[in-house]
């Protein structure tokens, strides 16, 4: 599945080290040695050194330089191959985003996304669009007359490259990057990187920071793109399985010094069997450590490291967390447990507990169009859901391994939505607004799953009952509107026959109940 052999290839010498330097792109204006990590930049057919590049966060990522693929667009099956990687870090974690070149010559970008994987296109704007600061998350615009919800706006940096590349914004500058999603799964990704705007090439040290505000771009580089999996994309040449399970990375626990053992490639925090502590591992094992301390375990009821079938797809428990719910201006809290479930190819989803039932949910990668007054609907590929609850949500307790950079005492405002087909839930914090969708599960279906029958008495729950567009009522309100028709039947027999009423308005539904789960980048 490798490229047309009549694309031109162009190599040179590297000018660091004269080690072979390949460029198989006509687009690719610089690259990445892979023999002394310097930096060049392609001048015609004279290649410059620019710096050294830095090295790579190992991320055990099953992606690597030369796996090639077939992505459909339009019916047809584009061949493509993975030629350069970036990767950025943000408040969030760090990821890699994929360079990858069409046996037609055009170029496309696979990159990680929510614990799952976009394929994106170049993609050129014919109006101009606004800077990074008029998006806000949790908005709606328009791009080219289409409604998209801005849920993602933070600085981020390049860390790291390998490979040839179309772009290469200086190393370690901050610059933002805005995400937008639609109703119908789409995703535009808007760069405003200093690149985009021919600004100088990334070096081996960051400029100096009272010059970085002038590498601004004018305009920021667009892509668009939509949700795959590793399957759907028939990758070969990934890094062999047998390989990574022998390197699993393993290390001491900073706090209590028990052996701590990562299974995932992608985990960025991983919490110790010994002392409970969370770990960040955002940063590399190569650096100290953060971690904070947990008091009173929780247990799961389902254990870390089993695997269930569920909906056709053998899952594994990888993550657990525990987390608490309050509606705002209410004094009562309410409680749920989350397993994060993990499939080399089909990547993540939540298994939900709550005292509603179970649930089965996985990230979106598009975003619902909300509607109605105070947000009261949300439509996701031609579905409409009912707002059932909306409250703030923290983390209380954590275990395993989480793909994104989980800490105790993380809050979310959350919404819930239902319909006739299923469950669609947003998280919003200030720099990011994720969507998941799913749908509910039997109790006696998720303890089958797991080989847990003999518990099956403690996974019964409010189990799956028929849909209704009515929210449910909080016991504060129902209390509150008891007093009322209290009060109103003394006013009534006070006043006798002579009183007339004009009838009453409750406050109307607060809301609290299951999440189902988030995505993280």
């Amino acid at each position: 599945m490798a490229l047309d052999a009549t694309q031109r290839h162009y190599r040179a010498p590297c000018p660091g080290c004269g080690a072979p330097v390949e460029f198989r792109s006509a687009q690719s204006t610089h690259a990445v040695c892979a023999y002394c990590q310097s930096t060049v930049v392609r001048s015609g057919e004279v290649l410059a050194r620019l710096g050294r590049m830095a090295e790579l966060f190992d991320d055990h990522s099953p992606l690597q330089l030369g796996a090639c693929g077939r992505f459909q667009e339009g019916g047809k099956a584009l061949a493509f191959t993975l030629v350069g990687r970036l990767q950025y870090k943000s408040s969030t974690g760090v990821w890699s985003e994929w360079y990858a070149l069409l046996e037609d010559g055009n170029i496309a970008w696979l990159a990680e996304d929510n614990g799952a994987y976009v394929f994106t296109r170049p993609l050129a704007p014919r109006r101009p669009l606004p800077d990074a600061a008029r998006f806000r998350v949790g908005t709606g615009t328009a791009i080219e007359g289409k409604p998209f919800s801005v849920t993602f706006n933070e600085q981020v940096a390049l860390i790291a490259a390998q490979g040839e590349l179309p772009k290469l914004p200086p190393l370690g500058v901050p610059f933002a990057v805005v995400e937008l999603r639609s109703a119908d799964g789409e995703v535009l990704s808007l760069e405003y990187n200093p690149a985009s705007a021919g600004a100088a090439p990334a070096l081996a040290a960051a400029p100096d920071p009272a010059t970085a505000a002038t590498l601004q771009p004018a305009a920021p580089s667009v892509s668009r793109g939509r949700a795959v999996s590793l399957d759907e994309l028939q990758l070969q040449g990934l890094k062999d399985e047998s390989a990574r399970e022998e390197k699993a990375r393993q290390f001491s626990c900073p706090h209590c010094g028990a052996p701590v053992q990562v299974q995932l490639e992608r985990s960025k925090s991983v919490t110790c069997n010994a002392c409970h502590s969370i770990i960040d591992l955002s940063q590399g094992l190569g650096g100290e450590l953060r971690h904070a301390e947990q008091d009173e375990p929780v247990q799961p009821l389902i254990p870390l490291g089993a695997t269930g079938q569920l909906q056709g797809v053998p899952w594994q428990v990888v993550g657990f967390q525990h987390r608490m719910g309050q509606v705002p201006g209410e004094d009562e809290l309410f409680g749920w447990d989350e397993y994060l479930l993990y499939h080399r190819q089909r990547g993540f989803c939540f298994l939900v507990d709550s005292t509603e039932g179970w649930s089965l949910v996985r990230p979106t990668t598009g975003a619902p169009t909300l509607a109605g007054r105070n947000a009261r609907t949300a439509t996701y590929l031609g579905t409409t859901y009912t707002l059932q609850y909306s409250y703030e949500a923290e983390t209380t307790y954590v275990a395993g391994e989480f793909y994104w950079p989980v800490v105790r005492g993380q809050k979310t405002f959350n919404r819930d939505f239902a319909s006739a087909k299923g469950l669609l839930s947003m998280e919003q914090t200030a720099t990011e607004v994720t969507w998941s969708a799913g749908s509910r599960l039997r109790s006696d279906t998720v303890a089958q799953a797991f080989g847990l029958q003999d518990q099956a008495a403690m996974f019964r729950r409010d189990d799956v009952k028929p849909f209704s567009a009515v929210p449910q009522l909080s016991l504060r309100t129902i209390v509150i509107v008891v007093l009322l028709l209290i009060v109103l039947l003394i006013l009534l027999r006070s006043c006798g026959p002579a009183f007339v009423g004009s009838g009453i308005r409750s406050a109307g539904g607060s809301y609290g109940g299951y999440t189902s789960g988030g995505g993280h980048k």
